[in-house]
Order: structure tokens, then C-alpha cells, then sequence
């Protein structure tokens, strides 16, 4: 007897990457491609996994231009919608000491100036690790976020989405009274 599979629908990822300068400036370009790209896949902008998505690539790309900073070499993002999460990474060439994982991530203390980055990300992600870069030098900081609504996102068309409709403005001026 022949047991047939189920048909399961298709999984698509959505996988967006770039590369940034290691500067603060590519840091706070990096949080802001992030947040539009979340809004293409459809999570929009203000959202509990938008906000949280937009805070850990702010805090892993401050990490690579603050500490993973290789003099010429830039630092990557890579933006991934996968089964039931948005999945970050953030690499860099620095070959030094690695950051702690998620079970060594110390509080920091209240008159502390650093140490909260790593904190933040280990209290918002769902999920994160530390990895050797592939290729190497360097590091990956990978960190997932759970999408609630993930499987509504999953159906939709992504590279022919009609342009949304225009937001109102204000109402034109009543016409003059005569």
C-alpha cells in the first residue's frame, strides 16, 4: 500500500540583501531599507514585528560599524521572510573576539554607557546566534522575529503589487460665498 503525500503549498522566501559602509550613516540607512522592505512584504510600518524588526537591525548594524569595523570593508544585511518569521543577519569582516551568545548575554548595569545592544536583541528575538561568516573573516549575528500573521503574508504577489491607493489630503476649500 502506497501512502500519498499531502500536497503542501509552495513556500516562498523573500530574501532582501545589501551591503553598507561602515559608518553610522550606513547603520541608519540599513534600519530604514529594513523597515521599507518589511512594508513591501506587507508589514507595515508600526507594527509589533516592524517595530522590533527595525530595532534589532539598528542594534546588530550599530554592533558591526561600532565593533565589527574593518577599515575598507563594508558590513551586510540580509533580510529574510521565512516559514512563520522575518529572519536578520548581519555580517562583518572583523576576525576578533566574538560577541557572547544568547545564554552569555550579561545584564548591563544602570551606570553602564554600553552592553545593551546584545541585551536588547536577546529580550526582542524569538531566536538568535552568533556565526562564523561565510566566507570568511569575520562574524554573522542572526536573529528571528515571529510574524503572527505570517501565512497571510506568504499568499501574497510580491513582484507585480499594485500601487496603493493614494492617502487623502485635506478636503478642498468650500467654493466662496457670494
Amino acid at each position: 500500500m502506497t501512502v500519498r503525500p499531502t500536497p503542501q503549498p509552495p513556500v516562498t522566501v523573500r530574501v532582501f540583501t545589501q551591503r553598507f559602509s561602515a559608518t553610522p550613516r550606513g547603520a541608519r540607512l540599513a534600519r530604514r531599507l529594513a523597515l521599507h522592505q518589511l512594508d513591501t512584504w506587507g508589514i507595515p510600518h508600526g507594527t509589533e514585528a516592524s517595530d522590533t524588526v527595525a530595532l534589532i537591525v539598528a542594534e546588530l548594524a550599530a554592533n558591526a560599524v561600532t565593533h565589527g569595523r574593518v577599515p575598507g570593508r563594508d558590513f551586510e544585511l540580509c533580510l529574510s521572510l521565512v516559514t512563520g518569521s522575518v529572519r536578520i543577519e548581519v555580517s562583518d569582516t572583523h576576525a576578533g573576539v566574538r560577541p557572547p551568545g544568547p545564554r552569555a548575554v550579561r545584564a548591563p548595569g544602570p551606570l553602564d554607557d554600553a552592553g545593551r545592544g546584545l541585551y536588547l536583541v536577546d529580550a526582542l528575538a524569538a531566536r538568535w546566534e552568533v556565526v562564523d561568516r561565510e566566507p570568511p573573516p569575520g562574524k554573522t549575528v542572526r536573529a528571528e522575529v515571529d510574524v503572527l500573521n505570517w501565512l497571510s503574508l506568504a499568499g501574497r504577489t510580491f513582484l507585480s503589487a499594485a500601487p496603493r491607493p493614494p492617502v487623502p489630503g485635506p478636503p478642498p476649500p468650500p467654493p466662496p460665498r457670494r
